[in-house]
């Protein structure tokens, strides 16, 4: 059975904690936020983890197993 080879633009966006799961960045967090509150800007400066909804697509395409 041939290698799974890694999705590259998937790798650069999501690293793999020591827990094994995976973090992200947030979404909507790098341009037009003058109309966004302190708070929102806030929250989305903090990395979150892949849900467990996409998890094994995320898994899979970062070639692991």
């Amino acid at each position: 059975m041939p290698k799974i080879k890694t999705h590259k633009a998937t790798a650069k966006r999501i690293k793999i904690r020591g827990s094994k799961t995976l973090k992200r960045r947030r979404a909507y967090g790098d341009h037009l936020l003058g109309k966004r509150s302190s708070k929102r800007k806030r929250a989305l400066r903090k990395n979150e983890a892949v849900s467990s909804a996409n998890f094994q697509n995320v898994h899979r395409s970062l070639g692991l197993k």
